[in-house]
């Protein structure tokens, strides 16, 4: 062994039995102290809490007469060596006095709440004793990383008792300006996970006194097998366990797309710098070193909660904005075709085309008027709506445009706002189907309907027009044409103008009905559509 190695060897030895020995050994007599003032002057639920802590301080002893043993520190032969022997030791040291520190703070506040004087003052002296003793434990770290140049530790340097006193009267004011923190938890549901009992009991009991549902596992496999079965608000997680260790978890809770979202706050009593970072950036939202301050417990955890509600409520805004957007462009597909509502996402602020091929469908109800005068008005809506459902959907399937509806009237056409070469065979298509809608409606309702339906094929123009009310309409001598066929056919009857029978002869059977004069056009050649060819 080099001289560095063998002189921190002997100033480790020495801190062992100077620093830590005797405040550990204060430790255990004060535990003892305790828990006979727990079975004397204290309440009988305080006893099991007092037997915990005089176990802890007994694993604490055994922890530093192994430390103390010389040969303990044998094969340790360079700084990095004496760095990973001091972390390792601070680990093991620091889970006991959590115990001590935890159940100490729940006997304290329940001993001032109970009035418990003697057994407050006990309780005072040992927490008093833990802390030294933790202060004592955290100067293990300046062995390694080049200790041998710190040849003296003094208390001062150990832990800046009026800084910390500041924080924690900073910690308590913030606590008591917001006096409804607690209550706005009392839904959050956390887990803890832990391999150590004492330390799965004492914040199980701590958190659920401030309001909150807490479940405790054992272990990291564990864990991940209760988030992925139930919802957890929060994670609190040992960094350091077997098997499975805290930082595994982490990593495979924030690379699963289900699990990302629950927020983890790390708990252990390895205090390196480098594991801390190592968490916060695989994901961590915070880190708490053992033993943890209660009131820095309980404000680290309500922010990770109140983060995690804010998340949650961003995510549910951003949920109920997608449906509602949903909605609203579901409702614009029922008012204007689809390719025109993406033309219109594009930033087109005119919609207007010429279409050199399309045939118009207008239909009408015969008699209507007079049918609408004997229902009832309920009667009346229902009816048309039966009607006009059913046109809807045969629209759809032949894969035509619903133009309008005006009164009894149903105007569709084909071609557009796509074009298709077979938009006149589609039409006539509808028009059989419309005829043969109409009689069976009638039929059920016990009123002998019947339809005129005109067809025209040409050219349009169609485009959308309005501002609070869009409405994507076709105007020209086409649509006219195919109005006026519709006026001046019989009822239960399908018009076609030539233009149409020319697109259509080679698909269907239809009949001329020969010259007709019609008011605007003149003499014209029409047919009646009859059936499909076979």
């Amino acid at each position: 062994m080099t001289s560095a190695p063998l002189f921190l060897h002997r100033k480790l030895l020495a801190f062992v039995h100077q620093e830590l020995a005797a405040p550990v050994t204060a430790v255990g007599d004060l535990a003892a102290v305790l828990l006979r003032r727990a079975h004397t002057d204290g309440p009988e639920a305080f006893v099991p809490d007092a037997e915990r802590i005089v176990t802890a301080s007994a694993q604490l002893q055994r922890l530093i007469e192994q430390a103390a043993d010389a040969r303990a520190l044998d094969g340790l032969d360079d700084d990095d060596d004496f760095t990973a022997f001091s972390a390792r030791l601070r680990h093991d040291l620091r889970t006991p006095i959590n115990a001590i520190k935890g159940y100490g703070e729940i006997l304290s506040e329940d001993a001032r709440d109970g009035g418990h004087e003697s057994l407050t003052i006990e309780l005072t002296r040992l927490l008093h004793a833990a802390d030294e003793l933790l202060a004592a434990i955290g100067a293990l770290a300046k062995f390694g990383n080049g200790a041998a140049a710190a040849t003296t530790i003094s208390r001062g340097e150990l832990l800046p008792s009026e800084l910390v006193k500041s924080v924690r009267d900073s910690i308590r004011l913030v606590s008591a300006s917001s006096p409804d923190a607690r209550t706005a938890e009392a839904s959050s549901r956390i887990l803890v996970v832990d391999d150590a009992a004492a330390n799965r009991d004492l914040l199980v009991r701590r958190l659920a006194r401030d309001g909150h549902r807490v479940e405790a596992v054992d272990g990291g496999r564990a864990a991940l097998a209760r988030v992925v079965q139930e919802d957890f608000d929060l994670l609190l997680l040992d960094l350091v366990m077997p098997e499975m260790n805290g930082f595994e978890v982490l990593s495979r809770l924030k690379t699963n797309a289900h699990l990302r979202h629950i927020p983890v706050i790390m708990i252990s009593a390895l205090d390196e710098i480098d594991s801390i970072a190592h968490c916060i950036e695989a994901g961590a939202e915070d880190y708490l070193p053992k033993p943890f301050n209660p009131i820095l417990l309980d404000a680290r955890i309500n922010a990770s909660l109140e983060r995690k509600r804010w998340r949650d409520r961003e995510l549910a805004f951003t949920r109920q904005l997608q449906a509602e957007k949903e909605v609203s462009e579901a409702l614009l597909l029922n008012i204007l075709p689809k390719t025109i509502v993406e033309r219109m996402r594009q930033g087109e602020t005119v919609i207007a085309d010429r279409v050199p091929e399309v045939t118009i469908l207008f239909s009408d109800l015969v008699g209507f008027t007079p049918l609408a005068n004997r229902f009832s008005p309920g009667r009346t809506v229902d009816l048309l709506n039966q009607l006009f459902s059913e046109f809807d959907h045969l629209a759809s399937e032949l894969g035509l445009e619903k133009i309008k509806t005006i009164g009894d009237a149903y105007m569709v056409a084909g071609g557009l706002p796509e074009q298709r070469s077979d938009h006149a065979v589609a039409v006539a298509e509808m028009a059989l189907r419309m005829s043969q809608v109409v009689s069976e409606t009638g039929a059920r309702v016990g009123e002998p309907l019947s339809m005129r339906i005109g067809i025209h094929s040409g050219d349009v123009v169609a485009g959308v027009i309005g501002r609070h009310k869009f409405t994507y309409d076709v105007w020209g001598d086409t649509v006219n044409t195919a109005s006026r066929l519709e006026s001046y056919g019989l009822p239960s009857q399908i018009h076609l103008s030539a233009e149409t029978y020319r697109r259509i002869n080679h698909a269907f059977r239809c009949h001329s009905r020969g010259p007709v004069e019609i008011a605007g056009k003149g003499a014209m050649q029409t047919y009646f559509l009859a059936e499909r060819r076979n």
